[in-house]
């Protein structure tokens, strides 16, 4: 694989890149977190695009992959701040944006902050909300204890890998970002999938993103057999036919 390209952002740090030219509306996948973009979904939707000789732009976000920063300084804010940085400076008129997992919460983030430039949304597995519902939610009181008085905290790996440690600024930075406690004012054609079986972002999650979106043009598939990642073959196909079925949405 070539070694991809640099965009540098005005505070001096770096975005590592790989970009397709084609026609519009473009994509953009923004991938989750502890991830990055050259993740099963990520190749895939690439090798699409090209295929169909559309636009396509892959990412890693500040602390991932091979993006400068330390991971555990990053947050969702930067992480919209990244996202922005990649639609000003590496694409041209309307793009699809494509979230995985928290990739999804900054995608949604991104559309709201920048309509005009987001023609559509497809979040994979959407951890909307996630610092809030699902992590700060299954600590206990000791772990709040600990995390507010030494600013980070020692997690097990649920995947059976290392450990990792949650920031208190990635707690407080995300309930700056919180959005399922009011109307979505989207106003793009939006997909959403989610595995029933995932452990990790409760499917139940999109169903309650569908509620609050206040744009009429969505649809929620719900895969019985699927997990977090949705990256087996039978869910990269799937993945194929929603983003078609997104785009000619749009190209109505």
């Amino acid at each position: 694989m070539l070694s991809p390209k640099i965009l540098r952002r005005q505070d001096g740090s770096t975005i590592a890149y790989y970009k397709s030219t084609g026609r519009s509306p473009g994509i953009v996948f923004i991938h989750g977190w502890m991830s990055n973009m050259t993740g099963a979904k990520a190749v895939c939707l690439e090798r699409w695009c090209q295929a169909q000789e559309r636009a396509f732009v892959r990412f890693d976000c500040f602390g991932h992959g091979q993006s400068s920063g330390n991971f555990y300084d990053g947050t969702v804010g930067r992480w919209v701040g990244d996202t922005g940085a990649v639609l000003e400076k590496l694409t041209n008129g309307p793009q699809v944006l494509i979230g995985s997992s928290i990739g999804g919460w900054v995608a949604l983030l991104a559309a709201l902050k920048w309509p005009v430039r987001v023609a559509g949304f497809l979040g994979i597995a959407v951890a909307v909300d996630f610092t809030e519902d699902v992590i700060w939610r299954r600590l206990s009181h000791a772990q709040r204890e600990e995390l507010s008085s030494r600013r980070t905290l020692r997690l097990p790996n649920p995947n059976h890998g290392d450990p990792y440690y949650i920031t208190q600024a990635l707690i407080a930075d995300g309930r700056k970002h919180l959005l399922l406690k009011d109307r979505i004012a989207v106003t793009c054609p939006i997909r959403l999938i989610h595995g029933l079986e995932d452990r990790e972002v409760p499917w139940q999650t999109a169903l309650r993103l569908q509620e609050k979106i206040a744009f009429p043009n969505i649809t929620t598939t719900i895969i019985k057999d699927g997990n977090h990642r949705l990256s087996r073959p039978q869910d990269l196909e799937k993945i194929l036919k929603i983003a078609a079925d997104l785009i000619e949405s749009i190209e109505k």
